[in-house]
């Protein structure tokens, strides 16, 4: 056993409760906030968030409400942000660095918690008015369209790497090619281009009805664990 410890906690948000998966390290020398996709589920990714935990990161992902449509409202997006916030005070140590960690729009609510300012389909500004000072970034399959404005990332500045499915059709490799040309070279960011990769490559638990064509997930996904370990803790 690494001495890590797993729990669920309920916090209140408003009138509404939601939990939080937290994977306590023995020895903690940071704190990683991780934002799930549309399906609002981290535990999808657990085989990731338990190994951050074993190498010395306290694990912080809140469940989000799925969104039931792949254009989020701002309402939804402000949930979400707020949710992280609540996360972030309640389970992260104040004296340690933080690393964001996100898929799909989950990535995009790690921007914003950094200092970016979304913006929805319909207009409506997404920001936050305390930002997280995040010493680095991972970002898998980032939605990126919320950025288009002028100067909509002029506030992030932390290093970041992030994986592209060649595959995908939800958010294509486009989008993160935008994030890397938006931010050189204020901020270093690599992109990883993952050729037989798709959007739901990059989840050790596949949403219900999907099917992915990878041709070796587990490969992959031991490989991509090692990578985002390393880069987090380095």
């Amino acid at each position: 056993m690494d001495g890590s410890r797993f729990f669920i906690s309920p916090l209140r948000d408003g009138p509404h409760s939601f939990e939080v998966v937290v994977l306590e390290a023995a020895q903690p020398s940071r704190t990683a906030l991780f934002a799930a996709g549309r399906g609002g589920d981290p535990r999808r990714h657990l085989p990731l968030l338990q190994a951050l935990a074993q190498h010395g990161c306290t694990v912080v992902a809140p469940h989000f409400e799925p969104m039931a449509s792949p254009v989020p409202r701002e309402d939804e997006m402000q949930a979400r942000t707020r949710r992280l916030e609540l996360a972030v005070r309640s389970f992260a140590q104040e004296d340690l660095p933080i690393a964001g960690i996100g898929h799909s729009i989950g990535a995009t609510m790690v921007l914003v918690m950094a200092g970016g300012h979304a913006q929805t389909l319909a207009g409506q500004r997404v920001s936050v008015a305390s930002t997280i000072n995040f010493d680095c970034l991972v970002l898998f399959t980032p939605a990126m369209d919320f950025f288009r404005a002028p100067g909509a990332l002029a506030s992030v500045d932390a290093p970041i790497l992030s994986w592209a499915g060649a595959k995908d059709t939800v958010t294509p490799p486009a989008q993160a090619a935008f994030l890397k040309e938006a931010l050189e070279p204020r901020s270093p960011v690599e992109v990883r281009l993952v050729e037989e990769a798709g959007h739901f490559t990059f989840m050790h638990e596949l949403p219900p009805h999907i099917v992915d064509s990878h041709p070796d997930r587990d490969a992959f996904l031991a490989s991509l664990t090692d990578d985002v370990c390393r880069f987090v803790v380095s």
